[in-house]
């Protein structure tokens, strides 16, 4: 890999990087080049360099975070060892380190409030990111039950769905309200409910 292409690389994730942080504060449409361009030092030619547009740059940045949370579920999913409520202990560790933030949120659930604006790729890449992460819920809400260790009041997709509607909603009600219990009232209850009586 020569120097230049080195540079390249690590001008793209600074990009990357930033362009994370200022959806998930402000929004997808709430953002330009020229923000980027200024916040970085950098000229909007070499934004435009790696990311012709903002779509490009839309899809790499949900692409790359989608990446990083299929990696850290599947690592999650690979130890057999673990309950399934320590599981989903790790599963909520995102949302509690959003809520840690003053006006952070998911990624994709920044981008969800804003689909009728986003291109038609973007909103693909968002509506993957969700009904992945309900899946990957649904499965360890079954093994849960197969193990003895989860009690469902419905059927685990339905549980899967309220389960991730609860924890993206209430990062977006702790981001209007700062009030970081929302998050952990919600995970609290989610537990509650899901060992079952006494």
């Amino acid at each position: 890999m020569t120097t230049a292409t080195r540079q390249r690389s690590e001008t793209a994730e600074q990009i990357l990087d930033l362009a994370e942080t200022l959806i998930q504060t402000r929004g997808y449409s709430d953002f330009s080049y020229q923000d980027i361009a200024d916040a970085l030092g950098i000229r909007k030619a070499s934004i435009h360099y790696h990311f012709p547009s903002k779509a490009d740059l839309g899809v790499a940045v949900v692409n790359r975070y989608i990446d990083r949370f299929d990696a850290a579920l599947a690592q999650v999913a690979g130890d057999e060892s673990q309950s399934s409520m320590a599981m989903l202990n790790l599963y909520v560790q995102p949302y509690l380190q959003f809520a840690r933030t003053p006006d952070r949120v998911c990624l994709c659930g920044a981008l969800g409030g804003e689909i009728p604006a986003l291109p038609e790729e973007l909103r693909a890449r968002v509506s993957h990111f969700f009904t992945t992460h309900q899946a990957w819920l649904t499965k360890l809400l079954k093994r849960g039950v197969a193990r003895g260790e989860f009690h469902l009041p419905a059927p685990a997709p339905k549980v899967a769905r309220a389960i991730f509607g609860a924890l993206q909603g209430a990062l977006l009600v702790k981001r209007a309200t700062g009030d970081i219990s929302q998050i952990n009232d919600v995970i609290a209850v989610i537990k509650l409910q899901l060992a079952g009586p006494a």
